[in-house]
């Protein structure tokens, strides 16, 4: 669709946004909305007829792009037949949709409670491993994010826990393996891996193993920095879960759904938890939805025992006919496929070629397409590009390297000192291209910073 310049409605929009929309994570008076008139595949637009080429997917979740027409014409279908329903009753959508995502996931997680999103998600996984535990405390690892809400934002590992931490619940943080700013001055991945493991299981010795219900990660943390495990990482958590009795906790909201080339980055690893938390490319955000996939062992602790918890919204009709189309989509026409080779033939060579001839790239990792570059002010030391959770005139190189990746025509996705590479998973070889050729030049704006 080619963009129709409306500068009028567009400061229409802008003018009600300001005066009564209060915005999530900001400083309300700091910030400057771009107000949208549409979208469509890779792309969206604003009044002015600009249009970007989205490298965020959204907030990594439009996994197939904006507006595909099978999905948009499954939740006009759907409204037409039933809009809701209260989430006790059986429907054909929510059966529908339960039914696909068991088939995808691993192992035994064949029971699927559905959530509004991926932070809910998160609650309710850890309500059920402490219920089916009878234990208090939960692990999960420094760089991460499970969500807003509050049991998710304690378990978080980021800066944005700190105004919302509550110290009171029952959350331990560890840290995971990641190579490039080792916590155990490891020289290797391997060398990373066994420390990691030997300082996760000191973490459970010394918190009492009895006391833990589980210890949650992100298969691939997201938001942190797309640092991808090495390899026998998680089947070692695994072996300290089962050791200790511990439910492990797989968090696939950002990287489930083909984002990583496969449908759930656990089958990346060869690794199967006790329970899973999905969202986001479930149905690419078309209508808000999340769950937890549950395993067999879990599920038999509530056959004859009330689970205590819910939501009016749960498996609402719209969303699951939503996942049904997407996942139908994916599978008709290959897009986790399409994600593996893209990323492997276009995007990462791509991206390593740019780390060449720009100082400012300090490492560039990821995999299918989910990526991130570490932007620094010198590759030998190491130093980020900005210090961390950088803010104001701190943060000044990242946010000349945004505006830079806009004034391209890039909607870039950026956080602390680094930039992500997400867009949607079937965005074609040509717009591959043109999101290299503009990130290409916003680095040219970071090198400036380089020492």
């Amino acid at each position: 669709m080619t963009p129709q310049p409306n500068p009028q409605v567009g400061a229409a929009v802008k003018a009600a946004d300001r005066k009564h929309v209060f915005h999530s994570w900001s400083a309300q008076e700091l910030i400057d909305p771009l107000a949208v008139a549409g979208a469509e595949g890779s792309y969206f637009w604003d009044y002015d007829g600009n249009r970007y080429l989205d490298f965020t997917s959204g907030l990594v979740y439009t996994n197939i792009g904006y507006q595909h027409p099978k999905v948009v014409a499954a939740i006009q279908e759907q409204a037409a037949k039933m809009t809701t329903f209260a989430p006790a009753f059986a429907i054909e959508s929510r059966s529908e949709a339960a039914r696909l995502i068991a088939e995808r996931t691993p192992g035994d997680l064949d029971k699927i409670f559905f959530t509004n999103g991926g932070a809910d998600a998160v609650e309710h996984a850890l309500r059920m491993a402490r219920l089916h535990t009878g234990r208090p405390k939960v692990l999960s690892a420094y760089r991460s994010y499970h969500g807003g809400t509050q049991q998710a934002i304690n378990v978080t590992g980021d800066p944005r826990r700190w105004a919302n931490d509550s110290a009171s619940a029952g959350v331990v943080h560890f840290w995971a393996p990641y190579l490039y700013r080792s916590r155990f001055y490891a020289e290797t991945e391997e060398q990373e891996c066994a420390r990691a493991l030997e300082h996760l299981e000191t973490t459970i010795q010394f918190e009492g193993p009895a006391t833990i219900a589980a210890i949650i990660l992100e298969t691939v943390p997201g938001t942190a920095g797309i640092m991808l495990p090495p390899q026998g990482y998680l089947a070692g958590v695994r072996e300290l879960c089962d050791k200790y009795g511990i439910v492990f906790v797989l968090d696939e909201v950002m990287a489930g759904f083909g984002r990583t080339g496969k449908w759930f980055a656990a089958d990346l690893y060869d690794v199967v938890p006790d329970l899973m938390t999905f969202a986001k490319g479930v149905n690419s955000g078309y209508v808000p939805l999340g769950g937890v996939a549950i395993s067999g062992a879990i599920a038999e602790t509530f056959a004859q025992r009330a689970y205590p918890g819910g939501l009016t919204y749960s498996g609402h009709p719209l969303a699951c006919a939503a996942a049904v189309a997407t996942i139908n989509v994916m599978e008709e026409e290959g897009i986790v496929e399409q994600a593996a080779k893209t990323g492997a033939e276009i995007i990462e060579p791509g991206l390593r070629e740019l780390a060449e001839r720009h100082p400012s790239v300090g490492e560039v990792r990821g995999v299918g397409m989910f990526w991130a570059l570490d932007l620094v002010r010198d590759r030998a030391t190491r130093e980020p590009l900005v210090p961390y959770n950088a803010a104001g005139e701190a943060n000044a190189p990242m946010a000349a390297f945004g505006a830079a990746a806009k004034a391209n025509g890039l909607w870039p996705f950026i956080n602390m000192n680094r930039t992500h590479v997400v867009p949607p998973l079937n965005i074609t070889e040509a717009e591959a291209k043109e999101g290299l050729a503009a990130l290409d030049s916003a680095l040219a704006v970071a090198d400036a910073h380089v020492a």
